[in-house]
């Protein structure tokens, strides 16, 4: 048995232990409501707290700025490599001036520049989307770039697996990249078989380094396919039987994907690079897009992330609500949203806008659901129109703005995606794109059912006090 004195050097060890994490958290926790918990948690009770920090409670991927730092160099000398004729037609592309409010800060804030010449055409739920997939990967003779979050090792997995060896089988180079913690269940022989095939795979961990190594609430949340850098594919599906509708009790499955032709699929391939130069230590071979205009769309690729100098995700919605003069629709399979995105929600009511928010009526994860109803009422109560999608689960991630600009990518509205995902968003700005996401839309909101203060109100209290203390983890859902 511990002799007392030894027992008083433990106990004293732990508070000292938490005393410095707290310290370590006032320091860095990026917000005030998220270091006050950690520090008074970790002061008072460092025994229970100590491990948990461990795990959530860095806001900053350490190693991946450095990474971004010498990846970014090596990209520069790629792309100084191009021959006049496509650095001109690179240039030429570039808007300067977005005639969109929208638009006008995400350069500066994302380090990527708006680009003129883009094709993009929606694809909407699983079929469409993998159909179209699978049949540029098809095509591919130079190279192809696939990353998930989730790849499932069932029918849709092994087609895919499939069609990644066959092309390498035909000296494609080909990459396939996914995500150690959202892919925790895809067995190692999935992997295994594809490497014996001749394609680069990588998992994207965050165990790279100490300070890294417990670290296990970073995610890389984004969905992207890149085909011989023409043709890029992204948004809500991951890979798996159950993004086909095929999988109850969530069947049938709502998510959104677009493919987009032109300039933009540089930028898309660049945003690649630094996730698998992170996984393999290398740069991936990139190739420019087609020197001739793909399109008339403008378009602004939005990547976000932990190792980002500011909250870009966060900001990325902030410009998009406030630039909306009449007309805010938006879909999330999950609403958690910080205090500005609240606020501007809700000030944009107030500017007489048509704010709209479609979310799922089933629960995937029942303690998001739970504090996504509260901050439903709530949003209910500041005069948001909140609707709930009726036939099955909607997994889909889109921003409507007025009549002139939307966005698809990988993002959610909550805490997880502002912070601590690496996501990726498309916003375009053309008017009849914006045109077929609103008949989209519509579809949508013709199968969903509004809701008001009651679906809040009218649960028991022991309801409602689970809500509120699911709101309590909002820093980590």
């Amino acid at each position: 048995m511990p002799s007392p004195s030894l027992i008083a050097v433990i106990v004293l060890a732990f508070h000292a232990l938490g005393v410095l994490a707290a310290l370590h958290a006032v320091m860095t926790v990026r917000t005030a409501p998220g270091a006050i918990a950690w520090a008074g948690s970790l002061v008072m009770m460092p025994y229970f707290t100590l491990v948990p920090y461990l795990i959530l409670g860095s806001s900053n991927f350490a190693g991946y700025v450095n990474a971004r730092r010498f990846n970014n160099d090596r990209l520069r000398e790629v792309t100084h490599d191009m021959d006049p004729g496509e650095r001109a037609a690179r240039d030429a592309c570039v808007v300067h001036s977005p005639e969109q409010a929208c638009l006008r800060a995400l350069p500066r804030l994302t380090g990527m520049p708006c680009l003129a010449n883009n094709a993009v055409r929606l694809l909407v739920d699983g079929e469409d989307t993998f159909a179209a997939i699978f049949a540029a990967i098809a095509a591919a003779r130079q190279v192809v770039i696939v990353q998930f979050f989730i790849v499932h090792d069932d029918a849709l997995g092994r087609r895919l697996q499939d069609l990644l060896r066959e092309r390498a089988a035909a000296g494609v180079k080909v990459y396939f990249l996914y995500d150690s913690i959202g892919s925790h269940a895809l067995p190692g022989h999935y992997v295994k078989r594809l490497l014996a095939g001749g394609v680069e795979a990588r998992a994207f961990a965050t165990r790279r380094g100490f300070v890294n190594r417990f670290q296990l609430n970073f995610r890389n949340h984004r969905k992207l396919v890149i085909v011989d850098g023409a043709r890029a594919f992204t948004g809500g599906h991951n890979v798996g039987n159950e993004y086909l509708g095929l999988k109850p009790p969530l069947a049938p499955w709502r998510d959104t994907h677009i493919e987009i032709r032109g300039s933009a699929v540089l930028d898309l391939q660049m945003v690649f690079a630094e996730d698998w130069y992170w996984a393999a230590r290398e740069v991936p071979l990139l190739l420019p897009p087609p020197a001739a205009a793909a399109g008339g769309m403008t378009c602004q690729v939005v990547p976000s992330g932990p190792a980002d100098a500011q909250e870009t995700c966060s900001l990325f919605f902030v410009e998009a609500i406030q630039s909306a003069r009449w007309r805010l629709w938006i879909t999330s399979p999950y609403f958690v949203p910080d205090e500005a995105v609240f606020a501007v929600l809700r000030l944009a009511v107030l500017r007489g806008v048509d704010v709209r928010i479609l979310l799922p009526a089933r629960p995937d994860h029942l303690v998001v659901f739970a504090a996504s109803t509260l901050y439903a009422y709530q949003a209910v109560c500041a005069g948001v129109k909140i609707y709930r999608y009726q036939p099955g689960f909607l997994h889909q991630k889109v921003i409507l703005i007025d009549d002139e600009a939307a966005a698809v990518g990988s993002a959610n509205l909550d805490n997880r995606s502002f912070r601590l995902n690496f996501e990726l968003m498309v916003m375009t700005a053309d008017r009849s794109f914006a045109a077929g996401v609103a008949a989209m839309l519509e579809t949508d909101f013709a199968q969903a059912r509004r809701i008001g203060p009651d679906e809040y109100l009218g649960g028991s209290r022991l309801r409602r006090v689970a809500m509120h203390v699911a709101t309590l983890f909002a820093p980590i859902l």
